[in-house]
């Protein structure tokens, strides 16, 4: 009878001892499982952060060179404007200085409203 009690201890000791393997393994599948996701998630921010890197670049290409052209156009038109003014300046120089001139010299003496002339 003692043997037999030691036999059906020693049965539960082995099967403890299997079911701690089994689930030391399972331990081992679950750790292994979550590493893995780890690196994929990585992988994966990676590869959304060039994604996103590559798309800004375009974008700021695009409206980089808008601008540059927005820019050449903005000075052309201040050119034109600028020669615009200058031609009319040039057209209207002495006209101006004769009416200044002619201002300045003609005299006209008056009396001002404000004087009263005794009588």
């Amino acid at each position: 009878m003692a043997h037999q009690n030691s036999q059906g201890i020693q049965t539960l000791l082995e099967a403890e001892k299997e079911a701690a393997k089994i689930v030391q393994k399972a331990r081992q599948y679950r750790v292994q499982r979550l590493k893995d996701a780890r690196t994929e998630a990585a992988k994966e921010i990676e590869e959304l952060k060039a994604q996103r890197n590559t798309d800004f670049q375009e974008f700021e290409a695009e409206h980089a060179g808008n601008s540059d052209q927005s820019f050449a156009k903005l000075n052309a038109e201040t050119d034109a404007k600028l020669a615009a003014i200058q031609t009319a300046f040039d057209n209207n120089k002495n006209a101006v200085m004769e009416k200044l001139l002619a201002a300045v010299t003609t005299v006209e003496p008056k009396v001002h409203t404000n004087v009263k002339v005794p009588e």
